[in-house]
């Protein structure tokens, strides 16, 4: 007999199914959805404003999100603050901010809270000026640092590069560590005259590179810093000796603070970045500085048989023949300066002239960056009297 359709070798064939069709499978059911996941809570949405800002929440984080900031005004508020945050980081954008940024932010923080240790007030110039100059150099390019720079006096000028103008500040500031008994770059045997200090500086550390240099003086202004905040007010008559002259501790403080503000205007000048004078107070304490030079000064200059106004006697503590020295802008006021002895009192009474000229053209004067011939100033009364102080002003500048 021949095998029938459910044999094969007395093996049963496999059966093929056929397909169903619809009505066979009865009415169709929804797939199972997952559980909807719990709301999230304000602290959870609060953590994700950040990456909702970047635009790296997912699609249902987004959406939470944004629900949440249509209820919450906190959350609604931080939100606009992050986006403006993020909208500084596009690419596309600039990331320079405007160079006195970090300048009127100083000036806000130093009108804060004093701090636990303060600085002495004689101290505060040149705190906020190093701090100002280093502002600045931390913006410059590796290549910004060879930029030539001049630096003028009354009698001399210099042609350097932005690199050496650190130095140059580091050694001479580095004679106020030596008052104070601070180890410093050059050591304790180092000339004393800021010009061959600064000379000794440039022969021994010329190879070093801008920012090791840059550390270097800004390591050194914080220890000089630390240094007289614990040591008190009194260490303020402690005198610095500048070769052929001296300071009290704190008119050196604000002399070397005219000094950087005077440099920093130099390099900013060289790289071209705005720069602006000091803070009122801190630059009235360097105009006080200069005026109470004066007197010294101009008796230095009458033994060279320099002065031009005719001198008298005076006996030491009473008032003498004097110029009203008017200085107007912020940071100005009125000083007397005594003409015929260090020792003698300027005042009103025995004003013979006035002169007025501007603050800041006063000290950029006593740096040797203006020439008393090209100053714009007022006159008025004994023109010789006030010749003589213009040029004993000009006569402070030094390397």
């Amino acid at each position: 007999m021949g095998s029938g359709p459910e044999e094969n070798g007395g093996m049963p064939l496999p059966r093929v199914p056929l397909p169903r069709g619809a009505a066979d499978d009865g009415p169709l059911r929804p797939a199972p959805q997952p559980p909807s996941p719990p709301p999230l809570d304000h602290l959870t949405l609060k953590s994700l404003l950040g990456a909702w800002a970047l635009s790296a929440c997912s699609a249902e984080e987004t959406a939470a999100v944004e629900a949440h900031l249509t209820d919450c005004a906190t959350c609604a508020e931080e939100a606009v603050r992050l986006r403006d945050a993020v909208g500084l980081l596009r690419s596309e954008d600039s990331l320079d901010l405007d160079p006195l940024l970090r300048a009127r932010v100083l000036e806000n923080c130093l009108g804060r809270r004093p701090a636990r240790i303060p600085v002495p007030d004689w101290a505060g110039p040149y705190d906020a000026e190093t701090a100002r100059l280093d502002a600045l150099l931390r913006d410059l390019g590796p290549e910004d640092w060879a930029t030539p720079v001049t630096l003028e006096w009354h009698d001399g000028a210099r042609r350097t590069s932005v690199t050496n103008v650190i130095g140059h500040l580091a050694a001479v500031d580095g004679l106020i560590g030596t008052a104070l008994g601070e180890d410093t770059a050059l050591g304790s045997d180092a000339p004393r005259d800021p010009t061959e200090r600064t000379l000794e500086y440039w022969r021994r550390f010329g190879s070093r590179s801008g920012s090791e240099v840059r550390e270097e003086w800004r390591d050194q202004g914080h220890t000089l810093l630390r240094t007289v905040s614990f040591a008190g007010r009194s260490a303020g008559g402690l005198d610095v000796g500048y070769g052929d002259f001296k300071l009290p501790l704190r008119d050196a403080f604000v002399d070397r603070a005219l000094e950087c503000w005077i440099h920093a205007g130099d390099i900013a000048e060289a790289v071209d970045y705005p720069y602006g004078p000091p803070a009122p107070g801190h630059l009235n304490a360097m105009v006080d500085l200069t005026a109470r030079m004066l007197p010294l000064a101009l008796a230095g200059r009458r033994r060279a048989g320099l002065a031009m106004s005719p001198a008298r006697w005076v006996e030491a503590g009473t008032p003498g023949r004097s110029v009203h020295l008017e200085l107007e802008g912020e940071g100005g006021g009125d000083w007397y300066i005594a003409l015929d002895s260090p020792a003698a009192v300027g005042c009103k009474a025995e004003s013979v002239a006035q002169v007025a000229l501007e603050a800041t053209e006063f000290c950029q004067l006593a740096a040797g960056h203006r020439e008393p011939e090209d100053l714009a100033v007022g006159q008025a009364g004994d023109r010789q009297a006030i010749r003589d102080v213009l040029a004993a002003t000009a006569s402070l500048s030094r390397m």
